[in-house]
């Protein structure tokens, strides 16, 4: 059975310096994570709705799952820029 998108979220995103298979998993997640962003979405709306974390009940959990997966998500952002930017210079 396939895993469900946002079926778990930890209470941080990975660090590592490579994409994980947590984070190809929660693709859709640090997508919907950039547009609430660049919309100007208020961060607990975001972790209540796009994480599935309640700020009232875990504000502290909820923020640091907001901040965190945004950062990956911005970095990943980066990364895929960096590899095309590269496949370009090497490829034209």
């Amino acid at each position: 059975m396939p895993k469900q998108p946002n079926s778990h979220i930890a209470n941080a995103a990975p660090t590592s310096s490579v994409p994980t298979g947590y984070d190809e998993d929660r693709m859709l997640t640090y997508i919907r994570l950039l547009d609430a962003s660049a919309e100007g979405t208020d961060w607990r709306e975001v972790a209540r709705i796009v994480l599935h974390i309640d700020p009232e009940r875990e504000p502290e959990r909820a923020f640091r799952a907001w901040a965190t997966h945004l950062a990956r998500a911005r970095w990943m952002t980066r990364k895929r820029n960096e590899l095309r930017q590269l496949h370009d210079e090497w490829w034209g």
